[in-house]
């Protein structure tokens, strides 16, 4: 039997033990990997849990255990990546003539999912800014199934009130969603704030470790994860077993490394808030920041290791200073452990028309820096080394543009 452990137990022992047994065959901790197509059956209509992994698993169903447990949810259905999750949430939930209230801050993806994809079989969606819950309150019809918000937001940070968009659908009988994944339920717990669905890109934080791609749906009702499941089963879009065992032992240090990430991203925020050659920071845990407020109660302790910036200059400035740090590495994910740069406009938010993107505050010169759990001094150190060399490129383009006038 599985480790049992209540909801008062703590975060950071249910991340460790949850779901998980020693084998009783031969006393391994760790669960295996069970790498098998099939099963065999005892008889007719007469099997041990598990008939064929298009449809489950006995690892991912570890994991999915582990991810229910720490959103005290009653279960969970697992991805092979997030945009499988959230394209198995639209299917389940949406049909011809349903509509949809979306944050107009979300992750690129899930707009060319909606506008390029779902669009074409009848769902329409409106996409507001979610900040202000008036906003989703004016923007619900009569067809609306499902709000779907991301908070905070990817990549400007812009925060959304779980708990007031939850009134609201729970008011109209709406469901909503929550993309959880700059936070996770270390950090953030959608669920408690009356959501009705976290959603994870488990290749995030949650893995934590740039070993993998996967996605999770967590929902309060369990009839819902089981018709997540089903469409899983359908779309054949299941975690694969080896994925889902390295995303078991990165949940282990979950808790940990979301404390020092927000830490060094604090550190980092802080040291960009005073550069001459910065326009703005962007992080949740400045006092700066506009939602600060909504940011310390919504937020369990910490606010993560997302940030956003901008460079004072034109883009070629901002792509100056891209192309000159050395610890920083350029990559379009998130969450993990080194410290990864991103240009948004140019990389996971390309799919969005310019002026759609300008009028969402992701401008040209903005940068997400997702801050690893290198020492906070060296990331500072690499990031005032390309800041300076970016202004040395600047002021050198700067001279030759006004001798050539003259």
């Amino acid at each position: 039997m599985a480790n049992q452990f209540t909801n008062e137990q703590h975060f950071t022992t249910q991340c460790i033990h949850s779901g998980i047994q020693a084998d009783p065959n031969n006393g391994a901790l760790l669960t295996p990997i069970f790498q098998t197509t099939t099963y065999q059956q005892e008889s007719v209509g007469n099997h041990k849990g598990h008939t064929y992994s298009r449809s489950s698993n006995p690892t991912v169903s570890v994991l999915e255990e582990k991810l229910a447990k720490l959103e005290k949810a009653p279960s969970s259905a697992c991805f092979a990546t997030g945009m499988a999750a959230i394209s198995a949430l639209a299917c389940t939930l949406l049909k011809a003539g349903d509509h949809v209230v979306c944050s107009d801050v979300v992750y690129g993806g899930t707009v060319r999912l909606f506008n390029e994809v779902l669009q074409k079989f009848g769902v329409n969606v409106s996409y507001v800014d979610s900040s202000n819950s008036q906003n989703i309150k004016h923007a619900i019809t009569d067809n609306t199934q499902l709000i779907l918000i991301e908070t905070p937001a990817n990549p400007t940070l812009k925060l959304t009130d779980i708990k007031a968009i939850a009134d609201i659908a729970k008011a109209h009988d709406i469901l909503l969603a929550v993309d959880n994944t700059f936070l996770t339920a270390a950090l953030q717990k959608p669920l408690d704030l009356g959501a009705d669905i976290s959603i994870y890109s488990t290749t995030k934080y949650i893995d934590g470790h740039n070993a993998t791609v996967g996605g999770a749906l967590i929902a309060k009702d369990e009839a819902i994860n089981e018709r997540f499941r089903y469409t899983r089963n359908c779309l054949g879009s299941i975690q694969k077993p080896f994925e889902a065992w390295l995303i078991l032992q990165g949940i282990k240090t979950l808790p940990l490394r979301l404390k020092q990430h927000s830490d060094n991203a604090l550190a980092v925020a802080r040291f960009l808030a005073t550069h001459e050659a910065v326009k703005g920071v962007y992080y949740p845990g400045l006092n700066s920041f506009p939602q600060h407020a909504l940011a310390e109660k919504q937020h369990l302790g910490a606010h993560g290791g997302m940030l956003a910036f901008e460079l004072k200059g034109d883009i070629q400035n901002g792509i100056n200073f891209i192309n000159s740090v050395k610890l920083c590495a350029l990559a379009e994910n998130l969450g993990a452990i080194e410290t990864l740069i991103t240009h948004p406009a140019t990389m996971t938010h390309g799919p969005i028309a310019a002026d759609e993107r300008k009028r969402l505050g992701i401008h040209d010169g903005l940068i997400r820096l997702s801050v690893g759990l290198e020492d906070p001094f060296d990331i500072i150190q690499d990031l005032d080394q390309a800041l300076a060399a970016a202004t040395e490129q600047q002021s050198k383009q700067n001279k030759q543009n006004k001798q050539k006038v003259s």
